[in-house]
Order: structure tokens, then C-alpha cells, then sequence
């Protein structure tokens, strides 16, 4: 299986923070790079979108996990970092060139694991 994970983001950080229109959420250069390469700015605003929730919002620490179901269908899940899942959706078609990637959002950044 391919991750994106292994090709995007520096692991030093984020030298630019990047403002979403629907919350008070930035995101890393390493997410921005992903979305730009991979055409998926979707993953950001579903990620994003699902904060509306009182559950997901609620934890401080989130990990997204988007993950390959079948030829071009995706599923993504939210664990709280101790694997509660607190969130998930399925995406029926995506063409996300990768089979997974993961994703943290942490105190309202969204992040690349290694940018942490």
C-alpha cells in the first residue's frame, strides 16, 4: 500500500500556516503540498467540516485516517490519539493516488504526523 505520508512534509515543522474559510483551523505546509499534489483540498474541508460536531470538537488531539476500501473508494477515521473513535465517513469515489494517509489535528492545526 502506498501512504502519502511518505512523500509530503519536511518533519521540521511548518514555516506558513494556512487560515480554512469554515473554522478557526490552520493547516501545515506539508497538508497544503498534499492537497496541491494530490488534488484533495476535499480531505482538508471533510476533516474541517466534521469539527461541527460536538464529539470531534471536543478533543484537543485527533487522528485522521483515510484509507483505500476498494478500487476508488475511501473510508476516513478520527481516533482521539488512544484509538476512540470519535468520527468517520466513507467516500464513495476519490482519486486519491495513494491507498492512506493520516493526518493530526492538534489545539485547531492540521498537520503531517512528522510535522508535529
Amino acid at each position: 500500500m502506498t501512504n502519502a505520508n511518505e512523500h509530503f512534509g519536511s518533519g521540521n515543522g511548518s514555516e506558513n500556516f494556512y487560515q480554512h474559510n469554515l473554522l478557526p483551523i490552520v493547516y501545515t505546509d506539508g497538508v497544503k503540498e498534499m492537497a496541491e499534489a494530490c488534488g484533495a483540498y476535499w480531505l482538508i474541508d471533510l476533516v474541517i467540516s466534521l469539527q461541527l460536531s460536538r464529539e470531534v470538537r471536543s478533543q484537543l488531539f485527533q487522528v485522521w485516517e483515510l484509507k483505500r476500501m476498494k478500487d476508488d473508494a475511501f473510508y476516513i477515521i478520527a481516533t482521539d490519539g488512544n484509538n476512540k473513535q470519535i468520527a468517520s465517513h466513507q467516500i464513495p469515489f476519490s482519486d486519491f493516488r495513494y491507498d492512506m494517509a493520516t493526518l493530526w489535528l492538534v489545539d485547531s492545526c492540521l498537520m503531517l504526523p512528522k510535522e508535529y
